[in-house]
């Protein structure tokens, strides 16, 4: 991944320092109040780190290195969590949740092989969450459903903090009006461009975007994005998209789908190569039909509150350790990184 080192000229942050953190804050709260409410959720404790042994680490794209230790008087290594999509899934079946109930938690995780740039640090922060669903609603029209109601919460978070942060109303408003793309659609349309440039593209006409269907390969013989093939259904899943005005950019706020069952958990380890997964806990469980059918992802907290206060760099909005590429960049554009 190349470095997206684009900061505005002439950038000025909207808020003070401690106004900023003020903001986050409240803003962190809200949302989550409202995804909640929206999503039946519940909110849950959820590890920093598991056992390599159990299977339960979100391998993303399969080449980024957890970070690993041992523990005193553990056996075996844990793991820093890249993020919690098996786990979730896994604690939805010891909660004993019902289908249209789920979680949500705050998830922070280290990813120490990340690409540092405006939008990209070595620390995670989200919101973790996952549902039980029915069979009959492993579709695209129950993904969508669910895309609107996250939408509909991060849209009337925006309209709160506006007022009590009125200088926030120079931004646009976030666009409920989603417009939903395959990858395979987005390669139809820019066959020459990249994936991150028909990203662009794209959302620049169509400032809140849902792009669905990554992980498998198109027509060109390649994935639209890497996606580990033991979570989301590839045929199930997407990326919510925003148009960044400040950066002048798209950026991911969310990456999320209807889970792998035992046929498309099959079928995809497949394909990835990665049949040797089948003998790891969560995997022997799944494939034996003793986890829930589920939804769920992850929404970025930083991603949101650079969305919502008009913020340049990711560092603006949480504390992290930089590059000096980063450190310079920032410098030059007058730009404060906690």
């Amino acid at each position: 991944m190349m470095k997206d080192m684009r900061l505005p000229q002439g950038y000025k942050p909207l808020l003070s320092i401690y106004e900023t953190q003020r903001a986050i804050d409240l803003g962190n709260r809200l949302f989550a109040d409202k995804l909640a409410g929206a999503l039946r959720l519940h909110r849950v404790s959820a590890p920093l780190f598991v056992a390599v042994s159990s299977g339960l680490n979100d391998d993303l794209n399969g080449v980024e290195r957890a970070v690993a230790f041992d523990i005193n008087g553990v056996e075996g290594d844990a793991a820093v969590v890249h993020s919690l999509a098996k786990w979730k899934r896994f604690a939805l079946k010891r909660y004993q949740f019902h289908v249209g109930e789920g979680l949500y938690t705050n998830m922070n995780a280290i990813r120490r092989d990340e690409e540092l740039d405006c939008l990209h640090s070595a620390y995670v922060d989200q919101w973790d969450w996952e549902k039980i669903i029915d069979s009959s609603e492993r579709n695209t029209d129950y993904l969508k459903q669910t895309v609107c109601s996250i939408v509909g919460a991060l849209f009337e978070t925006q309209s709160f903090l506006r007022t009590v942060f009125p200088q926030l109303n120079v931004l646009p408003s976030v666009s409920t009006d989603i417009a939903f793309v395959t990858s395979q659609e987005l390669e139809d349309l820019f066959p020459d461009k990249t994936p991150k440039q028909r990203e662009d593209a794209f959302v620049k006409d169509h400032p809140t975007t849902f792009l669905m269907g990554i992980g498998g390969k198109l027509k060109s013989g390649k994935p639209h994005d890497g996606r580990a093939p033991d979570y989301d259904d590839w045929d199930l899943n997407g990326d919510l998209l925003i148009w960044d005005s400040v950066g002048g950019r798209s950026f991911e706020l969310s990456s999320m789908g209807i889970r792998v069952n035992e046929e498309s958990l099959a079928r995809q380890l497949r394909l990835a190569g990665c049949e040797d997964r089948r003998e790891l806990p969560f995997h022997k469980m799944l494939l034996n039909g003793e986890l829930p059918l589920t939804m769920g992802g992850g929404i970025g907290q930083s991603r949101v509150s650079m969305l919502l206060l008009g913020k340049a760099h990711i560092g603006e909005v949480q504390s992290s350790l930089w590059d000096e590429a980063n450190i310079a960049a920032a410098e030059a554009a007058g730009i404060t990184l906690l």
